[in-house]
């Protein structure tokens, strides 16, 4: 979760951050696609914390039910993103902790953002892939058709 001052980052610097820095840090604008991966990556992971005994079945489920609260806030068009969300794990932590209090802490337990990155990143490139297949046999049907 966020540290001191709600950013993941620049723990050790002293003053503010300059707004074009907080711009150019922020991946919002681009990450924020991947808000459905983020969400099942973060279930699988919390699922596993239950399995090796780090959280108990009650906090999972808390956390689960939060996670799918979050999911279906963005599904609906009603989440709404904050000035202080840098990254798509930020925004969707921020809401989870705001729903389920902080039993959500315990989501990031022995699990790196560099972690979270790249398994959202994985994800959403494995359902993009998916869906090029599907447009590219879709475009070869209607090859085959007038070709004919």
């Amino acid at each position: 979760m966020a540290g001191e001052g709600g950013r993941l980052w620049g723990g050790r610097f002293t003053g503010n951050t300059d707004p074009i820095m907080e711009a150019f840090n922020a991946s919002i604008t681009f990450d924020k696609r991947m808000w459905a991966d983020d969400i099942e990556g973060s279930i699988a992971y919390v699922k596993g914390l239950e399995k090796v005994q780090i959280v108990t079945k009650e906090e999972m489920d808390t956390i689960i039910k939060g996670l799918e609260k979050v999911k279906e806030e963005w599904s609906s068009g009603e989440f709404k993103l904050q000035p202080g969300d840098e990254d798509i794990h930020t925004a969707n932590e921020r809401r989870l902790k705001e729903l389920v209090g902080s039993v959500a802490g315990k989501l990031h337990t022995g699990r790196s953002r560099n972690d979270q990155a790249a398994t959202d990143t994985r994800l959403w490139l494995r359902g993009k892939a998916s869906e090029l297949k599907n447009h590219l046999k879709a475009l070869i049907n209607v090859f085959v058709e007038r070709a004919k």
